[in-house]
């Protein structure tokens, strides 16, 4: 099921996979700059998340709907997603734990809304620590600032920032993990790894009954 939302800049698009049977959790996923919610990873994850019980909302959002090649600024894409998670849970769609997640730039934009929209969890796919060769311009400050359970799924050849690299930044935080996966930052390599790394963290931090 497809549903348009209205937002500050315009519709976004919330494309639901509902479980089998009942709602044991929600899980909301946000899509990366180059590309939007069709994307392997999400697909693999949204696909296996709702088989284990979970309603999965992947959030498209208004400038890949309005058909535009380039990401706005980050605040743009934060005052999108909140705009669709306040629709969304005006219309009761966020039943039991809510899990905040996304590819790389959606993977940005739910660490840094976790907090102030009450997510349960975060699930960080190829979070982009620093833009490729330039280690200096780091956003560890956004993955940082999650209090909530954190996991990042990282390839391993990710030049966005390595797997060590994202638990360096992460060191000493108790509910923070990563997750190496073969392949670089698309993940394309094997999705059905990362839905599984993705799927044992669900598991763990919010177990089905």
């Amino acid at each position: 099921m497809t549903v348009e939302i209205p937002t500050p800049h315009g519709p976004a698009r919330v494309h639901a996979d509902e479980p089998p049977s009942g709602v044991h959790g929600t899980l909301v996923l946000g899509h990366g700059a180059g590309g939007g919610v069709e994307s392997v990873d999400l697909a693999a994850v949204s696909r296996d998340a709702a088989d284990a019980g979970w309603r999965v909302l992947r959030v498209e959002q208004p400038w890949r709907v309005a058909g535009k090649r380039v990401a706005p600024a980050p605040p743009r894409l934060d005052e999108g997603w909140t705009a669709v998670l306040g629709a969304l849970r005006d219309g009761g769609r966020l039943a039991g734990p809510l899990v905040f997640g996304g590819r790389s730039a959606g993977a940005r934009v739910a660490c840094r809304t976790a907090a102030a929209l009450g997510a349960d969890g975060v699930l960080a796919l190829a979070f982009p620590l620093h833009p490729p060769g330039r280690p200096e311009k780091s956003r560890a400050d956004e993955v940082t600032a999650v209090e909530v359970p954190l996991v990042v799924v990282q390839g391993e050849t990710d030049a966005f920032g390595a797997p060590a690299d994202v638990a360096a930044a992460l060191q000493g935080r108790a509910t923070a993990s990563v997750y190496a996966v073969p392949g670089d930052h698309s993940l394309k390599k094997n999705p059905d790894l990362v839905a599984a790394a993705a799927l044992a963290w669900l598991d763990e931090v919010h177990p089905r009954r």
